[in-house]
C-alpha cells in the first residue's frame, strides 16, 4: 500500500469552494504551547492578530473541525486540540476528562490571550468550556455551547461513540472512507476524505488509526467533573446554546428546559440542516452567529 501524502495546510480551497468563501484563506499556522507538566497542548491560528474567538472541538475530533467557520469568520482566532486529540500530547487522565482538559486549556489561554475572548465549544469540548469559563472569567467574555449541555447522556450519543470507538485500525484509507460516508450520509465525500485525513495518521506499517485512539490508557484516575448544571448556573457570563435541529444532534427538548432553568439569560439557537457537528453540516450560520456574539 502507498503511503499518502498529508499536508494540513494544502485544503482550505476545498473549503472555501464548498462554501463559496474567498478561495484565498487568512494566514493559518500550527503551533504547540507548554503545559506545566511537560506536555504540549497545540493549535492552530487563524490570522496574526490578538486572538478575539477560541474554537474547541469535540471528543475523537481536532481542531481542523472548524476550518470553514474559520475561513468565514476571517476573525483572529485559536482552534485547540485537546490533550490526546490532533496534534496535542495525551492526558494521564485520558481522552475524556473534562475538568483535566480545562485545567490545560486554562494553562493555553493564559499564556496566549491577552484579551478576553468569545470560547467556543462543541460536546466535549464544550463541556471542558463551562469549566474554563468558571475558571478563568477574566479572559471569558461569553460562551457558545455546540450541540451540548450537562445533560447529555451516553443513551443519547451513543450513535456518535458507536462510530468513534469502532474498528482501531484500518488496512487502507478507503476502509476509513467507507465507514465515515456510512455515518455522515449527508456529507460531500470531497469533505469527509479531507476529514479523515486530518483526524487519522497513517502508521510505519501503511495501516491507519484514528488520531485520539494512536495513545495508550490512562494512567491515572481523572478527576470528577461534578455537577455542570451547577456550574452553567452559576456563570457570569452570557452563554448561547447551538441546538443542531437534524438527526444526530443529542440535544432535545428536556435539555433546552433545563438549559434555560439553570441559564435564565442564556440565548437558544437552533439551527435547521445541522445534526450534532454544527460547524461540519452548517459552518456559515456558526460563522454569522460567532461574528454577531462578537459584536454583542
Amino acid at each position: 500500500m502507498a503511503r499518502v501524502h498529508y499536508d494540513e495546510f494544502s485544503f482550505f480551497h476545498e473549503n472555501a469552494a464548498e462554501w463559496g468563501l474567498p478561495i484565498h484563506p487568512p494566514p493559518v499556522s500550527r503551533h504547540a504551547v507548554a503545559l506545566a507538566d511537560g506536555r504540549s497542548l497545540s493549535y492552530l491560528r487563524f490570522d496574526a492578530g490578538s486572538p478575539q474567538v477560541v474554537f474547541i472541538h469535540g471528543g475523537a475530533q481536532n481542531a481542523h473541525t472548524f476550518d470553514t467557520v474559520n475561513l468565514a469568520l476571517a476573525a483572529p482566532s485559536l482552534a485547540l486540540d485537546l490533550p490526546g486529540h490532533g496534534h496535542s500530547d495525551p492526558s494521564p487522565y485520558g481522552l475524556s476528562a473534562v475538568v483535566s482538559h480545562a485545567a490545560d486549556v486554562v494553562n493555553a489561554l493564559r499564556q496566549l490571550c491577552d484579551q478576553p475572548v468569545l470560547l467556543v465549544g462543541m460536546s466535549l469540548g464544550g463541556l471542558t468550556s463551562l469549566v474554563v469559563a468558571r475558571d478563568l472569567p477574566e479572559l471569558v467574555r461569553e460562551l457558545v455551547l455546540v450541540d451540548i449541555t450537562p445533560g447529555v447522556t451516553a443513551a443519547k450519543a451513543k450513535h456518535i461513540t458507536d462510530f468513534v470507538n469502532g474498528p482501531r485500525t484500518f488496512e487502507d484509507f478507503e476502509q476509513l472512507v467507507e465507514l465515515t460516508i456510512r455515518f455522515n450520509p449527508t456529507r460531500s465525500e470531497s469533505s469527509l476524505r479531507r476529514g479523515i485525513l486530518h483526524n487519522a495518521v497513517q502508521r510505519d506499517d501503511n495501516t491507519w488509526v484514528w488520531r485520539h485512539q494512536q495513545h495508550a490508557p490512562a494512567t491515572l484516575t481523572a478527576p470528577p467533573t461534578g455537577d455542570l448544571w451547577e456550574v452553567l448556573h452559576a456563570l457570569s457570563q452570557q452563554v448561547t446554546l447551538v441546538r443542531g435541529m437534524a438527526a444526530g444532534s443529542v440535544v432535545d427538548d428536556e435539555d433546552v428546559r433545563l438549559f434555560q432553568q439553570h441559564c435564565p439569560q442564556g440565548i437558544v439557537v437552533n439551527v435547521e440542516g445541522a445534526g450534532h457537528s454544527v460547524q461540519g453540516d452548517q459552518p456559515l450560520v456558526l460563522a454569522a452567529l460567532c461574528a454577531e456574539r462578537l459584536l454583542g
